[in-house]
């Protein structure tokens, strides 16, 4: 059965010296050899201009320079005619990729040793048909496809816009004028042709003769589709090899005796290819933007291919997601968007990422061309698959049993012509949603093929308005026939009110025009229904405590370094955080714009019903104190929105912002400064504590940090770099910072040269606290030179800064002379007992400043001891055990002299009671629990 084939589709080998001995010597001698250089030369220029998403991998990024050839295995008619499987996992598991077949050799002879000329290339959507075509074509203009003289591509979407006969020659000619001197060779020379044709399901094709008459003339105008039958046939220009790209489900629109060769792209099947095709894109020169350093950069992005490379081979999910080409390109946009986005505000959003995505893979087409609906095919599975995502989320679980995917698709409730929708969306759509689980003991279970696609289908679920009951529906059918009938009833009610005069009538009429203003209302409380959904998403208490979405979704893509969970373990609760996120993100303008050519449209007056009714909820709920992984979810949701009035009005409440111990990426810093910057507004307090800030970290925060009167960086490794930053952030005209805490920073005498400069020319800083920042001597005398020149500094924190006596005693002799300095922290210093006691004669009532040294002043308690073992309390699980160990061992011996010098029973008990304090701090260091 393999050789009967039908001679249109396979012919003689024979036959072909002819062509080859003849066809490049005619061509070299005609002028039509430029045009067609001229041909390659703009199909290059087409074929390699890429979209507006992949210009984000830098100048240099080019199909050439990051494409890889997905697997493409060798078909058959009859496995293809096969019955269409249930859903069930055995049939869903992708079969092994045997009889692979390269690009290169498509045309090769088939087993009965016949040239193939028809080609039919099939894969689901997100293969990569339509990319491998691309690549097919630019290495034909770069000669990397000798095999034919010519290449013709048409894309059969544009095609099937026009029914108007036309000729061949006249359409190649209309689609490629450069070829004008070439066509009349069209069949009347042995040049050899190969036509390409991208998206056959997009034409309805007949082959039988009442519908499609033979024709063998290329002159003769007939409709587009009649082309393309009749070239399939091999009656028009049957030396002509032609490739088809399909999905699944539209092979069967060609007989089979009109193929020679059926090819299925199998997509990404080695996880080598996956690896190969993640460091090509990743390490692409200017991947990582023009703002950062060559070498900080590669080494970067060589650590996410890295870790990327890692997490490939010990979860098997998402080297499962990554069978398909297209999520390997979500992967790396998502990772080049979390790690290389540095602007103010950032080029893009992460809702904006996986629309444009389904963009890429979907461009508006509809589900089966055949099917007198035209349902576009995003808005099928927003309505289908966004239903299970939603129930999803609800249920919080990721995976979908098959009971659970037949009841989403009410597979029993479904007319012919749903169910043949169905049965096309099984076949082309269904795998690139939702995939296997691989995970043990949940092998006969789905999930979808990227976490997030869940939250964001969920998402567009409930902002399309899919989310509605029965009554619901019915109540808006009937709506919308009454208001389309509404004027014909008046016409005819207007005439029998005129004949027979009852008054009946003109209430008839009233009630039947009241129902669609009533549905009308009713419709609007949906819209408060989404806003209250989004509320209730956003802020849920028992999310609280998780990592924030960034966090959450890095790890999700590269994993989570250390030791892996026990596979009988019980998994931590589902967190769907991204759906509001996500909601929020569908209705800004632009994903909005996107989604109208999906075919899913969401109106203007929708958006602004839900953008108002969520002052009512998301305003009012944000304004309770949030932890600092939900107010970064918050920031990033105002962001996601991208309604600048909006987020002006929420930020507008935020007087304290506290995102301490969140790493504080440079994603992170940029989506602070851009949602910050919609007010101009002061903020009390900025809590940047351990957020892994560095230099350009502050730059991209700059305009925020001039706003804040509190401002705390503790624990960040700030050095020299990042504190030159502080210096101009210090000297800026506009700066209104008072209170700058920069404790457990290797600030350094460098550093501390900056912050000097800094003091000496600000006049908004009342506190500073430079506490365990490694000044050393010189540090603190740079510090002091340029103290006199301050004239609002309130208190200066030195402590654990390893000054001698000699550098104390010069700070706290150039604060006595200061205007407004009172108070200097000088404990945990090297400083002897000859120096405490010259600084202890410094005394507020002669000298006007206090020098915080001890806890004890002469034969007293201190009456800061609180406040310095506060401090101390609060760092010293920060601080080098062994280091500070003696420190207190010495406070506690000072505490012991001071109590045995004095006989005043009551403060021998207060000296009782701090070096109780002391003892249980040297005890906790001890024992190590700390």
């Amino acid at each position: 059965r393999g050789c009967a084939r039908y001679q249109g589709g396979s012919q003689e080998q024979s036959g072909q010296p002819r062509s080859s001995r003849h066809g490049p010597s005619q061509l070299r001698n005609v002028s039509p050899s430029d045009a067609i250089k001229k041909h390659q030369k703009s199909l290059s220029a087409w074929f390699s201009h890429q979209p507006n998403e992949e210009r984000q991998f830098g100048p240099s990024f080019s199909l050439d320079a990051v494409h890889v050839d997905p697997v493409i295995r060798e078909s058959s008619l009859e496995e293809i005619l096969k019955p269409s499987p249930d859903l069930t996992i055995q049939n869903q598991l992708q079969q092994p990729c045997s009889q692979v077949i390269s690009l290169q050799n498509l045309f090769d002879v088939d087993a009965c040793g016949r040239q193939v000329k028809n080609v039919v290339l099939y894969g689901t959507v997100g293969t990569g048909k339509s990319t491998l075509i691309k690549k097919m074509v630019v290495d034909w203009c770069h000669g990397r496809l000798p095999r034919f003289e010519l290449v013709i591509p048409f894309s059969c979407e544009d095609l099937s816009h026009s029914h108007a006969p036309i000729s061949l020659r006249r359409l190649v000619t209309k689609k490629y004028q450069h070829l004008r001197d070439v066509v009349p060779m069209l069949g009347a020379s042995n040049l050899k042709v190969l036509f390409i044709l991208n998206g056959l399901e997009r034409l309805n094709l007949d082959f039988r003769l009442a519908g499609t008459e033979l024709c063998c003339d290329p002159n003769e105008p007939v409709p587009p589709s009649a082309i393309v039958v009749n070239l399939l046939r091999k009656y028009l220009l049957p030396e002509a090899s032609i490739i088809v790209t399909t999905r699944p489900s539209a092979v069967r629109r060609i007989p089979g005796k009109y193929v020679g060769r059926y090819a299925e792209i199998c997509g990404f099947s080695d996880t080598n290819l996956q690896k190969l095709y993640f460091q090509m894109r990743l390490s692409q020169p200017g991947c990582s933007g023009e703002s950062s350093s060559a070498s900080s950069s590669s080494g970067e992005q060589e650590n996410l291919v890295e870790m990327l490379s890692r997490n490939l081979e010990r979860h098997n999910q998402i080297a499962a997601a990554c069978f398909l080409p297209s999520y390997c390109w979500l992967v790396c946009t998502t990772l080049h968007f979390l790690y290389f986005s540095r602007t103010v505000p950032p080029s893009q959003t992460l809702t904006g990422i996986y629309t444009s995505f389904l963009r890429l893979n979907f461009s508006g087409e509809v589900l089966d061309s055949t099917d007198p609906t035209n349902i576009s095919m995003m808005k099928y599975v927003a309505k289908t698959v966004g239903k299970l995502a939603y129930e999803g989320v609800m249920s919080r679980k990721t995976c979908f049993s098959e009971e659970d995917l037949q009841q989403c698709f009410e597979v029993e409730m479904k007319t012919e012509s749903e169910l043949n929708l169905l049965e096309v969306f099984r076949s082309d759509v269904f795998r690139f949603f939702l995939t296997p689980c691989v995970q043990p003991g949940k092998e006969h279970t789905f999930v979808f093929t990227i976490p997030a696609m869940q939250e964001y289908l969920a998402a567009l679920y409930v902002v399309l308005g899919e989310k509605k009951t029965l009554a619901q529906r019915l109540g808006k059918e009937l709506s919308e026939v009454l208001g389309r009938v509404s004027d014909d009833v008046v016409v005819v009610l207007n005439i029998i009110s005129k004949v027979l005069p009852l008054r009946f009538l003109p209430v008839l009429f009233n009630l039947l025009k009241i129902f669609p203003r009533y549905f009308s209302r009713l419709s609007g409380k949906d819209r408060d229904a989404i806003a209250h959904t989004m509320a209730e998403e956003l802020f849920k208490e028992e999310d609280y405590y998780n990592d924030d979405v960034l966090d959450q979704i890095n790890s999700s893509i590269l994993g989570v370094e250390g030791p892996m969970r026990h596979p009988d373990e019980a998994p931590d609760d589902e967190v769907f955080e991204l759906f509001p996120i996500f909601m929020g993100g569908i209705l800004s303008r632009r994903n909005r714009a996107i989604l109208e050519q999906l075919g899913c449209s969401i109106k203007n007056l929708a958006a602004f019903e839900i953008a108002k009714a969520m002052k009512k909820t998301v305003i009012r709920k944000s304004r309770k104190g949030l932890p600092p992984s939900e107010l970064m979810d918050y920031l990033f949701f105002l962001h996601e929105f991208q309604n600048e009035r909006f987020t002006a009005e929420a930020v507008r409440s935020l007087r304290t912002v506290n995102l301490s111990s969140i790493r504080m990426t440079p994603l992170k810093c940029s989506v602070l400064a851009s949602v910050m910057g919609t007010t101009s507004h002061e903020v009390e307090e900025l809590n940047l504590t351990s957020c892994n800030l560095d230099a350009s970290s502050l730059r991209l925060l700059l305009p925020v940090l001039l706003r804040c009167k509190a401002l705390h960086l503790q624990l960040n490794s700030l050095g020299a770099d990042a504190c030159k930053e502080i210096r101009d952030l210090l000297l800026h005209d506009k700066c209104v910072v008072s209170n700058l805490r920069l404790t457990n920073n290797p600030v350094g005498e460098q550093g501390a040269q900056y912050l000097a400069e800094a003091l000496a020319g600000n006049s908004s800083l009342t506190h500073l606290s430079l506490l365990h920042t490694a000044l050393g001597d010189q540090g603190a005398e740079v510090i002091a030179q340029h103290l006199a020149k301050n004239q609002h500094l309130q208190e200066l924190n030195l402590g654990y800064n390893s000054l001698t006596d000699a550098a104390a005693l010069r700070v706290v002799e150039v604060a006595k002379k200061h205007a407004t300095l009172d108070k200097v922290h000088l404990y945990l210093n090297d400083i002897s007992e000859d120096g405490k006691r010259a600084l202890d004669s410094l005394r507020m009532d002669r000298d006007g400043v206090r020098a915080l040294v001890f806890l004890t002043a002469g034969t007293d308690v201190s009456e800061y001891w609180s406040h310095i073992l506060n401090v101390l309390q609060r760092n010293l699980p920060f601080w080098d055990r062994e280091r500070v160990r003696p420190h207190l061992a010495l406070i506690l011996q000072d505490l012991e002299s001071s109590r045995r010098q004095t006989a005043n029973p009551w403060r021998k008990a207060k000296f009782l009671r701090v070096e109780s304090e002391v003892k249980k701090m040297l005890g906790e260091l001890q024992h190590r629990t700390l």
